[in-house]
């Protein structure tokens, strides 16, 4: 009898901890840090999971244009370097279904990520990420050219 009460109650344990392994990450943090854990051990299918439905279909394009796997645009483009020792971040934000984190780059920069909720979780939203970069390039962009042109003066004619 004991034997069974036994083996029932490793059984158990064993079902609920191999279900509680399987459980999504509840917050933009642990997201990270599973995605974090991912790169390190080059996990392409658990990085994907946690990426945006939006930050797969641009992944996907870009694999498309280049003729190459989506596995390997995912692979190739990581947030973070996989020679990095250290991952620091701050700063978790959450405002409704978006949030952001602040991520220290392997150069020493902070850099805030954004995530969104979708369905299954928390994802990181790289779509949103570049997006963000882009208009920052077009921003500073502008400003470069309104002050190269600040000192010109208009042709009459």
């Amino acid at each position: 009898m004991r034997f069974w009460l036994l083996t029932i109650a490793f059984l158990s344990a064993s079902l609920g901890a191999s279900c509680s392994s399987e459980t999504k990450p509840d917050t933009p943090v642990e997201t990270f840090k599973t995605y974090v854990t991912a790169v390190k051990l080059k996990d392409t299918t658990k990085m994907k999971l946690l990426l945006s439905s939006e930050s797969i279909k641009m992944h996907e394009q870009e694999a498309r244009a280049q003729s190459v796997t989506l596995d390997d645009i995912v692979q190739r483009d990581p947030l973070i370097s996989d020679a990095q020792k250290v991952v620091e971040f701050r700063n978790e934000k959450v405002e409704g279904d978006a949030a952001t984190l602040e991520i220290k780059d392997s150069f020493g920069s902070w850099t805030s990520l954004p995530f969104v909720r979708e369905a299954d979780g928390w994802k990181i939203d790289k779509k949103g990420f570049a997006d963000k970069l882009r208009q920052d390039v077009e921003q500073d962009t502008q400003q470069m050219d309104d002050f190269i042109n600040q000192g010109k003066q208009t042709p009459q004619l």
